[in-house]
């Protein structure tokens, strides 16, 4: 599969071989396979007032990425809260062209997973280790939901 939007095409042989690499296993949840800038959020992420659709920015007031944009970022994030409007808002971003470019969430909620179904981006949950403790914000990673790996190059 190749990843999504103006991204380069990716194929398992392009991921780069090096011995410090991180790779986390975890469960593929949408399909695909890109690499990106990661966006790293220690809290969870509220999809119906928490984000802005039309600029994929969040907005939520007491969050600490509230003005951040995570148009095409690898957004990696403990899971969704509040309400079943979550999964909406992000198939919004999709619409409107301002949605990440993959999801790595921690904990796996309906929210959390129809989200990600309908926003159509490769996603990757249920670590045996925290993402969220690895993952650094600006790492390059790949996210490949077709074997439920993410990789964090170096």
């Amino acid at each position: 599969m190749t990843s999504l939007r103006h991204h380069e095409p990716l194929t398992a042989d392009s991921v780069p071989q090096v011995e410090s690499n991180r790779i986390l296993q975890g469960r593929g949840i949408v399909p695909g396979l890109v690499r990106g800038e990661a966006l790293v959020s220690t809290e969870q992420i509220s999809g119906w007032g928490g984000i802005d659709p039309s600029t994929g920015v969040i907005v939520e007031r007491r969050h600490p990425l509230r003005g951040v944009c995570f148009t095409d970022k690898v957004l990696v994030f403990p899971g969704a809260k509040g309400s079943s409007g979550w999964s909406g808002f992000f198939q919004s971003t999709r619409l409107l062209g301002t949605a990440p470019l993959a999801m790595v969430f921690t904990h796996v909620t309906s929210k959390a997973v129809l989200g990600a179904v309908v926003t159509r981006v490769p996603t990757v949950s249920e670590f045996s280790v925290d993402p969220v403790h690895i993952i650094r914000t600006g790492d390059t990673v790949i996210v490949d939901g077709d074997q439920g790996t993410v990789t964090v190059l170096v």
